[in-house]
């Protein structure tokens, strides 16, 4: 296979794992509309997980084999990439406690907000999971203008999500009622959003680091430092596949 012909295959798998993830997204809001099934909830928010983890966040790479120049970058990014899947795996038990509070004081009970807003910011973030993953790609084959443009659309929808879950959704939220202090519902809520914000807003940063570096021309196809802020982007969107279900359609809304 060519360079031509690997550029050309690793964007087409984005494309098809992106077409996966939206008709599950629409077939996951069906369930929770149609008959609100808690295990095919669960099960389709864990195959999401599980082909942006594999594929999109390159969970394989951990068992390829680093060259044995300890200056190269393949080198360096293999022995880089276990750490950040460690930190990546530590992190995960932060949301992974909220996800048990959400379970333990919710119950089969969830807050009562705006279904088509949530659905709309998780297909925002979905997106920009996909246009991450194109950037990525891009650098890989050295692209540097195709690198430059899709990490700048990730930043804009990352920004969109950030600004539609924190000034819309949380003012819609306290409009009607829900609060920190209101109970149990609106604790929950803005624990998980809020916490996970605030790794959106991390990764907005990151995501502005490498396309400023990328302009400056720092990066070229033997040596493209992204995988961190790429992956750590797809963990923000791993997370929000499960916190998505939890808040918006598992149960019966509650105030």
């Amino acid at each position: 296979m060519n360079h031509t012909q690997e550029k050309k295959s690793m964007l087409s798998q984005g494309i098809i794992i992106f077409i996966y993830l939206a008709v599950l997204t629409g077939l996951e809001f069906f369930i929770a509309v149609s008959f609100n099934s808690v295990p095919l909830l669960v099960v389709v928010a864990l195959v999401k997980a599980g082909l942006v983890v594999y594929y999109y966040m390159h969970i394989y790479k951990l068992n390829l084999e680093s060259e044995k120049d300890d200056k190269s970058y393949n080198y360096k990014a293999g022995t880089n990439r276990l750490g950040l899947w460690l930190f990546l795996v530590s992190d995960s038990f932060v949301f992974g406690g909220l996800m048990v509070m959400r379970v333990n004081l919710l119950g089969l009970s969830r807050p009562e907000l705006n279904q088509l807003l949530g659905l709309g910011v998780t297909a925002v973030l979905l997106v920009s999971s996909f246009f991450m993953n194109r950037g990525e790609t891009m650098i890989h084959n050295g692209d540097r203008r195709g690198f430059l443009n899709n990490t700048l659309i990730t930043f804009i929808l990352g920004l969109g999500f950030l600004l539609g879950v924190v000034l819309v959704e949380w003012r819609i939220a306290i409009h009607e009622g829900i609060t920190p202090d209101s109970g149990v519902a609106g604790a929950a809520f803005f624990m998980m959003t809020g916490m996970h914000a605030f790794h959106v807003f991390t990764g907005l940063i990151l995501l502005a680091i490498i396309w400023f570096n990328g302009r400056r021309g720092l990066y070229d196809a033997r040596n493209y430092p992204v995988e961190a802020a790429a992956v750590y982007w797809h963990f923000v969107d791993v997370v929000w596949i499960f916190f998505y279900p939890a808040l918006y359609l598992i149960g019966t809304a509650v105030r």
